[in-house]
């Protein structure tokens, strides 16, 4: 192979199985967990916008939350399913470029819908009344498109830097999708300061994010706990803690993904950590969400009465 990065046209994927039977395994598993995304997801996409007493500023942010789920697992599954399915590894180096950078897009938006989110809670529980003031529509639809902007500049800022180094280590990409830290192993520079930059840029935005949503829920649960009647604590919370467990879920698995030391690094760990920041959570996220919230599991229910 040629030192350079253009001699390579296609990357080679981690494969999931050898043998036939566990290939249609591993297809079969990715395609109950994708469809159990897009039937959530979709749901809640579809009763929020039709649902009219839904169109609040909590909602309008979860189906935001809802799109960037979808996008990034089907960034990912679909094409480590095709690959079992046909039994081959490839991706092609265009396809590979295009994969890091949806990936990175949706789950650096969904970070940032996060973080509004928090502080749409906390703007609920300290200042009532003026919840539909500083949450106006235009507010609410100013910081979502600040959210996907933020994405899409972080995104295209890692995937030009990761890119526009010289690969000569081979083009088997240890991991099911195209990943940052294992595009780097296959660079034959010195990635130190790559490497560096990639980390200070990515903490700055996750610490301050973290700090943000950590803050603002400390906040919340001392307010919440003075909260006299045991059915006010009780709504408080609905809306809180789904919210507080999708955050922590995401923020554990993708900055040990990403921060872990390479001391630790293991093939099976890699791959049990990727798929846990990458595909659980957009499957499992809806069932986070509805598990507390009456409101949303009644509209759900009503939708699809109406639908039978």
């Amino acid at each position: 192979m040629s030192n350079s990065s253009s001699s390579i046209t296609q990357f080679l994927l981690l494969a999931f199985a050898v043998t036939r039977e566990l290939q249609l395994l591993h297809f079969c598993l990715f395609l109950g967990i994708y469809l159990a995304a897009l039937l959530g997801n979709g749901l809640i996409i579809i009763t929020i916008a039709c649902d009219h007493r839904l169109h609040t500023p909590l909602y309008f942010f979860l189906l935001n939350l809802s799109l960037t789920d979808l996008g990034c697992i089907s960034t990912t599954v679909p094409k480590s399913m095709g690959n079992s399915l046909w039994d081959t590894r490839d991706i092609s180096y265009t396809g590979c470029v295009a994969q890091l950078f949806f990936f990175l897009f949706f789950m650096t938006t969904e970070y940032c819908l996060l973080t509004v989110m928090a502080y749409d809670r906390y703007v609920a529980i300290f200042h009532p009344l003026h919840y539909g003031t500083l949450l106006g529509s235009r507010a609410c639809v100013h910081m979502a498109a600040a959210a996907w902007a933020s994405g899409f500049l972080y995104s295209l800022l890692h995937t030009a830097n990761t890119f526009s180094l010289p690969l000569c280590h081979g083009n088997a990409v240890d991991q099911f999708f195209c990943e940052i830290p294992q595009i780097l192993k296959l660079s034959c520079s010195d990635t130190y300061l790559r490497k560096s930059g990639v980390i200070v840029v990515s903490l700055c935005l996750a610490f301050g994010c973290f700090v943000f949503i950590l803050v603002s829920y400390v906040q919340i649960f001392r307010a919440v706990l003075r909260i006299p009647l045991q059915q006010g604590r009780h709504k408080a919370f609905s809306t809180c803690l789904p919210h507080l467990a999708v955050v922590s879920l995401f923020v554990i698995t993708a900055m040990f993904a990403y921060l872990k030391p390479p001391s630790i690094s293991s093939l099976i760990l890699d791959l049990v950590v990727a798929f846990l920041y990458s595909v659980f959570p957009p499957a499992v996220n809806p069932l986070i969400y509805s598990m507390r919230n009456q409101e949303l599991k009644d509209a759900v229910c009503k939708l699809m009465a109406g639908c039978l």
